[in-house]
């Protein structure tokens, strides 16, 4: 796993909240990307028990997570065309069962269109922090701001992360920050 076949850009030490907050997802997105990258279908679906999380499932959750929060619960709009005929009542973790059954070009062609959709859905926005979701908290019946929504893919990039790190390790020994 070479640094030079994916380089990330480090976000910045220091400017804007908004700023910071996009580089540090395209931080972890880029990060992502890298621990999948040079894999063979087997090797995206092989697991490290006792787990069943894949990085290719990663890839496919972690483009789920995003379009969700960006697409549907920030501005009300449909999911992605993919998820729609996933049947989530007889498998909860759809996306990442379904992962398994793709290439690696697919898996990534999948995660690099509904990225362009969600940074798409940024742009539009812009850098209002306080912009409010059209869907509201289950828990709390209150809004989330764009601040609260990108904090949470960070967090949820960064945790998955770490699994992801694991999970190739255990396929080809290869390391990397």
């Amino acid at each position: 796993m070479s640094d030079s076949m994916h380089t990330r850009q480090e976000p910045p030490t220091h400017g804007p909240e908004h700023a910071q907050l996009r580089a540090w997802l395209d931080y972890h997105r880029d990060t992502l990307r890298w621990k999948c990258h040079g894999l063979t279908a087997d090797q995206l679906a092989q697991q490290l028990a006792p787990s069943t999380l894949t990085l290719g499932g990663l890839m496919a959750h972690l483009a789920l997570v995003e379009d969700n929060w960006l697409s549907v619960v920030l501005m009300g709009r449909e999911g992605h065309d993919h998820w729609a005929d996933a049947d989530w009542d007889s498998d909860p973790d759809w996306e990442m069962s379904d992962a398994a059954t793709h290439t690696p070009e697919e898996l990534l062609a999948l995660y690099d269109r509904v990225i362009a959709r969600c940074d798409a859905v940024l742009d539009e926005v812009g850098d209002d922090l306080d912009r409010l979701s059209v869907k509201r908290s289950r828990a709390h019946d209150t809004p989330f701001d764009l601040r609260w929504i990108l904090v949470h893919l960070v967090e949820e990039y960064a945790r998955h992360n770490g699994h992801a790190d694991l999970i190739r390790e255990s396929i080809d020994g290869a390391t990397g920050e």
